[in-house]
């Protein structure tokens, strides 16, 4: 093979692999973005409760001015990440760009942020290796910077805890990490973790397709639990159900999600009839996956609970939080605290019980993007721009992780 006969496979090859990521990409498509833009602001200026209470107006416009002009030069993804970045300096966590009906790719594992490390806490069957290894690198960049530049697009982030949860959120989309500049190639990088004896193991993953990630259920997850604590089998509701603790007159109450009003009530009585037959002393009601709903419907069951006279209202009632607690999940938990006399315990909270929440949406027509915004103002503490904070700080442990023990249930029931 000649030198020319080289030069000419290595255009060919340079061609392809530049097709292929052109492909793989969100190309540029013919959406009138000056038009979406324009409704973006016009729409949050008119719906958003005050949309500029951290931001100034003058602020907004200047960087909005900014993304306007450029979309000319700009393919779709990197003006949405720009307006994600925009969006951010509202600092709302429930006014957001949501990427819900962006086609993305995600590589095949996801990471929590435990013990000052971003562990694999879900990976595909084919990489079921990787669980509970630390991601240390992607493409030859740190993860302590890859983090950084995520943090600053994250969405849905009201304070610095919240940041934390939805940048390991986003750690995984193909795209944005290509926007970033962290990965060269969308289809694939070159990913370094460090298993648990400390050794480095560098592993190149495909993205796959978020439609397909989704509905999988080729995952396999990291569990953690506690003996004491078995979730029944026939519970109405696999994000809202009760159990014994085992070894103690405490009862158990998982609340990640909403069931309806009516839903509630039922669930309420049918909780308080079973305290009262067994003569429950202490309440502990699990918040910490409840990523928000209908908080009202929170207070529901607070009205039940507080029917239950064998419960000691003094020092039996307990409420789990942590950095994934949003929304009316903190709210709830800051009325719990007032109505039920409850100590919140675990982590603080992602979402700030004062603050503007009570999320609704519009889409913009062009790029069909959708666009949440605060309707409310709520003030349920009496500490401003902070997270509602533990009465008993317990943080998961690595050792415990390793062993897939729940740190913050051990400690709390030996406690009880």
């Amino acid at each position: 093979m000649n030198i020319v006969q080289k030069v000419l496979i290595y255009f060919l090859m340079y061609v392809l692999v530049s097709l292929a990521n052109t492909l793989f990409a969100q190309s540029k498509e013919d959406i009138d973005w000056k038009k979406d833009l324009s409704i973006y602001k016009s729409s949050l200026e008119e719906k958003h409760i005050n949309l500029y209470h951290s931001i100034t107006e003058e602020e907004f416009a200047k960087d909005w001015n900014r993304i306007y002009d450029s979309v000319a030069v700009l393919n779709d993804f990197d003006i949405t990440v720009r307006l994600m970045r925009l969006t951010r300096r509202i600092n709302d966590g429930h006014t957001a760009v949501s990427l819900r009906n962006v086609p993305l790719h995600r590589f095949p594992f996801e990471v929590e942020y435990i013990d000052n490390h971003w562990r694999v806490v879900k990976a595909s069957k084919a990489h079921e290796d990787l669980l509970k290894f630390t991601l240390a690198g992607i493409d030859g960049v740190p993860i302590e910077k890859i983090a950084s530049k995520v943090a600053k697009v994250a969405q849905f982030v009201e304070n610095e805890y919240s940041q934390v949860i939805r940048t390991g959120s986003y750690m995984n989309i193909s795209e944005l990490l290509f926007a970033l500049g962290i990965i060269q190639n969308q289809q694939k990088a070159v990913f370094t973790f460090v298993d648990p004896n400390n050794k480095e193991v560098k592993l190149t993953l495909e993205a796959l397709d978020e439609a397909v990630y989704n509905k999988t259920t080729d995952f396999v997850h990291v569990s953690g639990g506690v003996p004491e604590i078995t979730k029944p089998k026939n519970a109405k509701f696999p994000y809202l159900w009760y159990v014994p603790i085992e070894g103690t007159k405490a009862v158990y109450i998982n609340f990640e999600s909403y069931p309806t009003f009516e839903e509630m009530q039922g669930f309420g009585e049918e909780l308080v009839g079973y305290i009262s037959a067994n003569q429950i002393k202490q309440v502990v009601i699990d918040m910490r996956h409840n990523g928000g709903g209908d908080l009202y419907v929170g207070v529901v069951l607070a009205y039940a609970l507080n029917l239950a006279d064998s419960i000691d209202w003094e020092n039996g009632v307990f409420v789990l939080t942590s950095n994934r607690t949003f929304s009316a999940g903190t709210s709830n938990a800051a009325l719990f605290k007032q109505l039920l006399n409850a100590k919140i315990v675990g982590q603080p909270t992602g979402s700030n019980p004062n603050g503007y929440q009570d999320m609704d949406s519009f889409m913009l027509p062009g790029s069909k993007l959708t666009i949440t915004y605060s309707k409310r103002l709520f003030r349920l503490s009496n500490q401003e721009n902070t997270a509602l904070q533990p009465d008993m700080v317990i943080n998961q442990q690595e050792q415990h992780f390793m062993e897939g023990t729940d740190t913050v249930l051990k400690q709390l029931i030996e406690r009880l």
